[in-house]
């Protein structure tokens, strides 16, 4: 019996998101699953592509960044999501990829302002943009160090991952987490979503506001807030 079955599945179809919903070609992305009471996560291998995974192709490694079970190398990307498994509490799944919109304002190295509701129902904060890498760092642990940059945005800019679980690494692209893989995807497909419309906000007037406070609160509240009253209890 696979004792990390259920895991290896739950990394897998969230990895078969990301060419259904266009958010990378090729190989350019990778979600994982983390059990944090084993303390290991499943994730993709790399350089497979998308069509050839299987459940049991995913790699499972473990948060010192040992295999603890594969004859794959784990994606490139394993220490930064080693790094937000430690640093951010109760995440269960990070997704990257290099998704077109979201890219684009990574290489422009902007935060993403909140323009609307749609990105209010998902965060009440601008999605953050770090800082560039400087050349001595890039020269240690390359991937390890884009954790450590990721957390220090957060810290940096006051936001709790809970809420905003979206983040930009200047150059390179996006980052997302949630309370699962599934989860985790489906706040890569936000973002890229919401990238794509306030370009075309900027686009459309350069000079944009961002939405007012009060109507940003009011969307995350009635989604998020103690009083939220967005869709369905079932009894």
């Amino acid at each position: 019996m696979d004792r990390y079955k259920t895991l290896r599945e739950q990394a897998f179809e969230a990895n078969q998101e990301i060419p259904r919903r266009n958010l990378a070609i090729y190989t350019w992305g990778n979600v994982s699953a983390f059990d944090p009471d084993q303390g290991i996560f499943a994730i993709k291998p790399s350089g497979i592509e998308y069509a050839l995974l299987r459940p049991e192709t995913m790699v499972l490694v473990d948060l010192d960044g040992h295999i603890v079970d594969s004859i794959y190398r784990p994606s490139s990307d394993t220490n930064t999501h080693r790094v937000l498994y430690r640093e951010f509490s109760g995440i269960r799944g990070i997704t990257h990829t290099h998704s077109t919109y979201g890219v684009a304002w990574a290489q422009a190295r902007k935060p993403v302002p909140v323009f609307g509701t749609t990105h209010a129902d998902h965060g009440a904060k601008p999605i953050p943009c770090t800082e560039v890498m400087n050349e001595k760092v890039v020269q240690q642990d390359y991937e390890l160090e884009t954790g450590k940059l990721i957390v220090e945005t957060f810290q940096k800019n006051k936001l709790d991952p809970a809420h905003s679980a979206m983040v930009l690494v200047a150059g390179h692209g996006p980052f997302t987490w949630g309370k699962d893989a599934a989860q985790s995807v489906y706040h890569a497909a936000v973002l890229e979503e919401i990238c794509k419309m306030a370009l075309l906000t900027l686009t459309l007037n350069p000079s944009a506001e961002p939405l007012p406070d009060h109507i940003i609160r009011k969307h995350w509240e009635r989604k998020h807030g103690p009083g939220a009253y967005y869709g369905q209890t079932i009894p």
